[in-house]
C-alpha cells in the first residue's frame, strides 16, 4: 500500500462521520443478532431441524445428516442459541468485535449455503422473496468488513481497554494511546493536564456509547415479552374439554426423542415399523357428526405444515407415508421431494367400475413406491360380489413392479383374497381394541356377509369403530405369510397411543400406519420405540 493511500486510509478512519456510520451498523447488526439468539433461548422447544432438513444446495447433505441425528441436533441448536447471543452482544457493545464479527460472518454464511435464494428453488422457511441477495448474504458481508478494520478504530469497549492499560502503566504520563489519537507534547502544566483530561473523556464518551443502545435493547426486549405474556394471559382460564378422554397436548420436540423408529421390509422396500397416515392431511377427521372438523384440519394443513410434518417423521425414523391419489397430495409430495424430502409413498388408490388401473397409474407416475387398493372400496368390492375388479387393480399394480396391497374394514376382504390366491406384497387390516367407552356394543355390530345377510355400509353406521372383530381379526392374520400393515389402531384417537401400539404389534401387526399433528409425531415415535423393544411378546412371527 502507498503512503498516499496508507495517509487516505489513515484520515478516513479518524474521520468522526466515517466513524459514526460504521458504529450505528455495527450496532445494528449486533441488535438484531442478540435478539435472533434470545428470541430462540426464550422460545420453548425451538429446534433448527426444520432450517437443515430442507437444506437444498452446496453441503445439503452435511445439513440433514446434523439434523438427523438428535444429539447432533442439540449441539447444532445449542451453538445457534448460544452463538447468536453472544456475537450480537459482543456486536453491540463493541468487545472483541473483529473476533465476534469473524465467527458472525462464518454463521451467517452458513446459513446462506442452507437455503440460499436461487431461482427454482422454494423454502417454507424463506422470508419474502429475494433474489440472490438476501439478509444473511449482506450482514455476512458487512461483518466480514469489520474484521478487516484495525483493532480499536470503532467506538467501542475494544478501544477503552487497550488505553486503561496504558494508562495504568504510565500513570497517565504518555500523551498517545493510538495512532489516531491526538499526540500531546509531554507537558506537566495545569493547562496541558486540564485539556489531556477532557480529551480522555471524551474517549471514555466514545468507547463506552454501546451502552446506552445496550440498554434500550434490554429495555425494548422486557416490554415485548411482557406484551406476549399479556396477550397470553388473555386467553387463558378457558377450559373447553369435548373429547371422550380428557388430553393434555404435550408439544414434545427431537430433543427427547429416544431413538429412531425400528424398520422392517415389504418386499425389497425398508419400511419403518411406524408408517405416517394421511387422513389428517385430506381433512378426514372421523369426527362423527362434528361436521366443522375436517374443514378446520385442512385449513391447519397448510403446504409447508404438511411439509414440516413430513420432516419431523423423518428426523424420527419414520420413513413412509400412505397417503391418498390425487391432485393436491401429488402437488405437495413433488414440492416436499424438491426440497429434499426423503420419505417414501405408499399410494392408496380408488379403482373403480370403468378405470380400474388409472388412479394407481396416476401414483405410480408421480413416484409411489407401492399402491394399495383404499379400505372402504375394496370392502364394496368384495360385498358386491366385484372379486375380479380387484384382482385387475391389484395385477396391473404388480405388473409396475412396484408393491401390491389391498386395505380393508372387513376381515372378508383379506380372508376372500387368501382363498382366492391373490398375489399381495401385504395386507392393511384395521386393528384395535374395543375396551374404549364408545366402541360399538357387541351385539350390534353387523358385518356384511358375501353369501348373505345384512348389506350395511360400515362407515353409515361404525363411525366410532373401525375393527368390529378385533379377536378373530388376530386369529385369521396369525395364518397369513404376508406383511400386514394394521391401521386405525387408536380408534381415531380414542385409545392411548401406547395402549393401541401394545396392542397392534403385540398382536401381530407388522406395521402400524398411525396420522398424526406435527406436535405428535416425537411422542409417537417415542412410543413406539418403547413398544417394540426387545421386551415385546407376539402372538405372530414377524413377516418382513
Amino acid at each position: 500500500m502507498s503512503e498516499l493511500t496508507k495517509t487516505s486510509t489513515r484520515a478516513l478512519m479518524t474521520d468522526p462521520a466515517f466513524r459514526a456510520g460504521l458504529f450505528l451498523v455495527r450496532a445494528a447488526v449486533g441488535w438484531h443478532l442478540l435478539y435472533e439468539g434470545l428470541a430462540k433461548l426464550f422460545t420453548p422447544h425451538w429446534s433448527s431441524v426444520s432450517y437443515l432438513k430442507e437444506s437444498y444446495w452446496l453441503f445439503s447433505g452435511l445439513f440433514r445428516w446434523l439434523a438427523s441425528n438428535p444429539s447432533r441436533l442439540g449441539v447444532v441448536d445449542f451453538l445457534n442459541e448460544w452463538g447468536l447471543t453472544f456475537i450480537g452482544l459482543a456486536l453491540l457493545a463493541g468487545c472483541f468485535t473483529r473476533t465476534a464479527a469473524f465467527f458472525g460472518a462464518l454463521l451467517l454464511g452458513l446459513y446462506y449455503l442452507a437455503q440460499p435464494p436461487l431461482i427454482g428453488f422454494e423454502s417454507s422457511l424463506a422470508e419474502g422473496s429475494y433474489l440472490i441477495v438476501n439478509k444473511n448474504l449482506i450482514e455476512a458481508l458487512v461483518l466480514g468488513l469489520f474484521v478487516l478494520l484495525p483493532p480499536g478504530s470503532l467506538w467501542g469497549i475494544d478501544r477503552l481497554l487497550p488505553r486503561l492499560t496504558v494508562f495504568r502503566l504510565t500513570g497517565f504520563r504518555r500523551s498517545g494511546v493510538a495512532e489516531d489519537a491526538p499526540r500531546l507534547a509531554v507537558d506537566e502544566s495545569p493547562a496541558s493536564l486540564s485539556a489531556r483530561s477532557l480529551l480522555e473523556r471524551r474517549e471514555l464518551i466514545k468507547s463506552l456509547a454501546t451502552l446506552p443502545i445496550l440498554g434500550v435493547f434490554l429495555l425494548q426486549l422486557l416490554k415485548k415479552r411482557s406484551h406476549e405474556e399479556e396477550q397470553l394471559r388473555r386467553f387463558q382460564g378457558v377450559d373447553a374439554v369435548t373429547s371422550p378422554t380428557m388430553k393434555i397436548l404435550r408439544f414434545a420436540d427431537l430433543k427427547e426423542l429416544k431413538g429412531q423408529v425400528p424398520k422392517g421390509h415389504i418386499g425389497n422396500q425398508e419400511i419403518s415399523r411406524l408408517i405416517c397416515g394421511g387422513n389428517l392431511v385430506a381433512g378426514f377427521a372421523h369426527a362423527r357428526d362434528l361436521i366443522y372438523v375436517s374443514p378446520l384440519l385442512k385449513t391447519y394443513f397448510t403446504d409447508d405444515k404438511v411439509i414440516e410434518t413430513l420432516r419431523l417423521c423423518e428426523a424420527c425414523g419414520i420413513d413412509t407415508a400412505i397417503l391418498r391419489t390425487d391432485e393436491h397430495t401429488i402437488r405437495i409430495l413433488d414440492k416436499y421431494w424438491k426440497r429434499g424430502g426423503t420419505i417414501k409413498w405408499l399410494a392408496q388408490v380408488y379403482p373403480k367400475e370403468g378405470d380400474l388401473t388409472g388412479n394407481a397409474q396416476k401414483a405410480i407416475d408421480n413416484g409411489a413406491i407401492g399402491a394399495l387398493v383404499q379400505g372402504g372400496i375394496a370392502d364394496k368390492f368384495i360385498r358386491d360380489n366385484r372379486w375380479e375388479w380387484l384382482e385387475k387393480a391389484v395385477a396391473h399394480i404388480k405388473k409396475n413392479r412396484v408393491l401390491a396391497g389391498v386395505a380393508a374394514h372387513s376381515l372378508q376382504v383379506p380372508i376372500i383374497c387368501e382363498r382366492n390366491g391373490l398375489d399381495l406384497d401385504f395386507y392393511m387390516k384395521t386393528l384395535h381394541s374395543d375396551d374404549y367407552w364408545s366402541a360399538h356394543p357387541r351385539e350390534n355390530r353387523p358385518e356384511f356377509s358375501v353369501i348373505g345377510g345384512l348389506q350395511r355400509d360400515h362407515n353409515q353406521y361404525h363411525d366410532n369403530m373401525w375393527c368390529l372383530n378385533p379377536g378373530e381379526t388376530v386369529a385369521f392374520m396369525a395364518t397369513v405369510q404376508k406383511p400386514w400393515i394394521a391401521y386405525k389402531i387408536l380408534a381415531a384417537g380414542s385409545i392411548a397411543p401406547k395402549d393401541g401400539f401394545s396392542y397392534a404389534f403385540e398382536n401381530g401387526a407388522d406395521f402400524a400406519c398411525v396420522g398424526m399433528f406435527d406436535f405428535q409425531v416425537v411422542e409417537n415415535a417415542n412410543t413406539a420405540v418403547e413398544v417394540l423393544s426387545p421386551r415385546l411378546k407376539r402372538s405372530r412371527q414377524w413377516f418382513t
